[in-house]
């Protein structure tokens, strides 16, 4: 049986929020223009849970968990001259941004907000409570993980 690994996937809740995935099912994770965070999706296994956090809302935090349903996605905002995030450097043949598909899997009852966090974790714990950490997307590790969900 394959371990499970954890990550952490912000979004300002005003462009896409965790209530949008709910409603949707699933969608994919597009718009990453970080060289880090995209290896960090490139990691990501069918079956890899990640936390849902909100950012640039108040209170900014963890508000849920979805699971990867699908890696190794082209980005399609790439390719589109009309989005923000189009990359004139990226071609089909040989894209230069992937994604991955997420599925909702639940709300939490009580958001786990940025201040709670960094109560609990240090940055060397969870980089999203590190000074001048600003990735969309960061690996969790497990027992930092079993503590947020036994936060949930």
């Amino acid at each position: 049986m394959k371990a499970i690994n954890y990550w952490l996937m912000k979004s300002e809740p005003s462009v896409y929020s965790i209530t949008d995935l709910q409603q949707q099912g699933e969608t994919i994770w597009d718009g990453v223009r970080n060289y880090q965070a995209r290896n960090f999706m490139r990691q990501m296994q069918i079956g890899d849970l990640a936390f849902f956090y909100h950012s640039n809302a108040e209170p900014p935090g963890i508000f849920g968990l979805m699971q990867i349903v699908e890696t190794g996605i082209a980005d399609p905002t790439q390719f589109d001259v009309n989005s923000k995030y189009y990359d004139d450097k990226s071609t089909p043949e040989s894209p230069r941004w992937q994604t991955v598909k997420v599925q909702f899997v639940k709300v939490f009852s009580q958001p786990i907000s940025l201040s709670i966090l960094k109560e609990k974790f240090s940055g060397d714990e969870l980089l999203v409570v590190k000074k001048g950490n600003r990735l969309s997307v960061i690996p969790v590790l497990e027992t930092v993980a079993q503590k947020i969900l036994d936060l949930s």
